[in-house]
């Protein structure tokens, strides 16, 4: 009788502090993004009165000094003539207020303030809302271009129209899920000495939530060196994921140096093997990526990539470029896309 008691007890407080829990969220949400519409409108009130002709450069300033003393001595930190200006920013970046996501926080909308491109910012505000992201993870993602890169996948044609629209009209063909490069400074082994395959693979378990975020949407992870046999030898794939908007699992196969003719073969293999053994009736074929850390063009171009909807290369990246490193290594894939488009026209 003493056991059921205690076990009925423990059930009802579970219940209870789960509806606490809840409570508790919702409230914290809601005062947190209370403030962001707050800083919104103090935002949009500084705007306005320096629109009206009222206030000159200098006399702008004087303003800002006197509102940032009041406004502390009124409501404590927070209210410096740094932050009035990023208030004054975000109202400027997000003229429109019901157009703000309430999964954010401050600290989110800081951060996209860095963000010059306005078609970048409304994407990286609507995915860090939809996907989850915490601040840490906006931040990465940002400072990785990833918006340049979802776009360069996405986007295989034209670099004249509008950005967000192909996105998200984007058809769901594996391609526009693969990207190059990948970027991977969170392993912190760009200085590691006598670098292997193995030492990439066990950075990428130990980091797997930080590496789904940089694979992309509808990644789960499904197993590590997953051995797939054929007559009677055994075989290992080094990752292996399954994409649930593609409906497909993907194999990755991680290279050190140039991509080979080997490198190829053997995924391409991979892919038939696991397709025969572990996919299943309603599966979408399965695709595999070398991931490697230099993806020789004329391999490319010259092999069964240059055609296949299946088998892909993609460079990796262990350090952080700086923003215009990435942005040429961006532009060159794109080059190399287009001159392949012009070849298949």
């Amino acid at each position: 009788m003493g056991n059921e008691i205690k076990r009925f007890n423990s059930n009802l407080y579970d219940a209870i502090h789960q509806v606490l829990e809840t409570a508790r969220q919702s409230a914290y949400k809601a005062v947190n993004f209370a403030m962001v519409q707050a800083y919104w409108q103090v935002g949009r009130l500084i705007v306005e009165d320096e629109q009206s002709g009222k206030t000159r450069a200098e006399y702008g300033k004087k303003v800002l000094e006197e509102l940032a003393a009041r406004l502390t001595a009124d409501f404590g930190k927070g209210f410096t003539i740094t932050n009035l200006k990023y208030m004054r920013s975000f109202y400027r970046a997000f003229p429109i207020g019901h157009a703000l996501r309430d999964e954010l926080s401050w600290t989110h909308y800081r951060l996209l303030l860095r963000v010059e491109n306005q078609a970048a910012r409304d994407w990286y505000m609507n995915e860090a809302a939809a996907e989850n992201w915490s601040s840490r993870q906006l931040e990465r993602q940002i400072s990785v271009l990833y918006y340049d890169r979802m776009l360069l996948s996405a986007d295989k044609q034209s670099t004249k129209t509008d950005a967000e629209e192909n996105m998200a009209l984007a058809k769901l063909e594996p391609e526009n899920f693969i990207r190059n490069p990948y970027v991977l400074e969170f392993l912190n082994l760009q200085d590691y000495p006598n670098l292997h395959e193995k030492d990439i693979e066990q950075g990428l378990i130990n980091n797997l939530q930080t590496f789904l975020l940089e694979l992309g949407k509808g990644f789960c992870f499904v197993a590590r060196q997953k051995r797939i046999r054929f007559e009677e030898k055994d075989f290992y794939i080094d990752l292996v994921f399954y994409n649930c908007i593609l409906k497909c699992y993907v194999l990755i196969d991680l290279k050190l140096g140039e991509l080979t003719y080997q490198d190829i073969g053997q995924m391409d293999g991979y892919i038939r093997l696991y397709e025969e053994q572990y996919r299943k009736e309603d599966d979408n074929p399965t695709l595999g990526i070398v991931l490697c850390s230099n993806r020789n063009e004329a391999m490319v171009k010259y092999s069964v990539l240059h055609e296949s909807k299946q088998l892909f290369a993609s460079k990796y990246l262990l350090y952080l470029p700086s923003e215009d490193e990435l942005k040429k290594e961006i532009e060159r894939e794109r080059k190399l896309l287009d001159a392949k488009e012009s070849e298949n026209a």
